[in-house]
């Protein structure tokens, strides 16, 4: 095969591997009625007049299943990181003990379990979609080098080649978002 190719193809790869952690890192942050520290991601706490990753700011731990406890390093950012917390509108009311932030998850409904399933799917068509506009340009790219000393058996090739990596990445995502689904509907 055509170095030119190949590099595509790497490059192709690289980018929908990209993709997937970009997707499980969504379905990470949807909340399965269990405690964990993935729930907080994203949350940023004033710290100082910059706002601030609550990880830097904060040890995180899961003492049970249903439990998250938020310690901060500094005794001051204890109400700017509950503000923080109720700001994020993350479903978890914080409790704070003056020491700690206590966030007790509260277990799901039917009815939210299932929305919480219709947002995975979402969430797994949005990495299907990206995986496949990546395959897109990737062809694109492959169909463009048909004038540098590249044959048309070439280019077909490497066409079915990406879509071999496309078929590949898009049984990833359906993996992750059915290991995600089976999660959230487990009592």
């Amino acid at each position: 095969m055509n170095d030119l190719i190949k590099k595509q193809l790497q490059d192709a790869q690289a980018t929908m591997e990209k993709a997937i952690l970009h997707c499980e890192a969504e379905l990470t942050k949807i909340r399965a009625g269990k405690a964990s520290a993935g729930m907080l991601d994203g949350i940023m706490v004033d710290y100082y007049g910059n706002p601030t990753p609550l990880s830097q700011v904060a040890s995180i731990n899961t003492p049970d299943a249903r439990t998250l406890i938020v310690q901060p390093w500094e005794k001051t950012l204890l109400t700017p990181i509950e503000r923080a917390i109720m700001e994020a509108n993350i479903g978890i009311n914080p409790q704070n003990d003056g020491i700690v932030i206590r966030l007790v998850v509260p277990p799901l409904t039917e009815e939210r379990r299932k929305d919480l399933v219709k947002k995975v799917k979402e969430e797994a068509e949005r990495g299907r979609i990206t995986v496949r506009n990546i395959r897109k340009d990737a062809n694109e790219k492959i169909k463009k080098l048909k004038g540098e000393s590249v044959s048309d058996d070439e280019i077909k090739t490497g066409e079915a080649e990406v879509q071999k990596i496309t078929d590949a990445y898009i049984i990833k995502v359906d993996k992750h978002a059915e290991a995600k689904e089976k999660d959230i509907m487990t009592v």
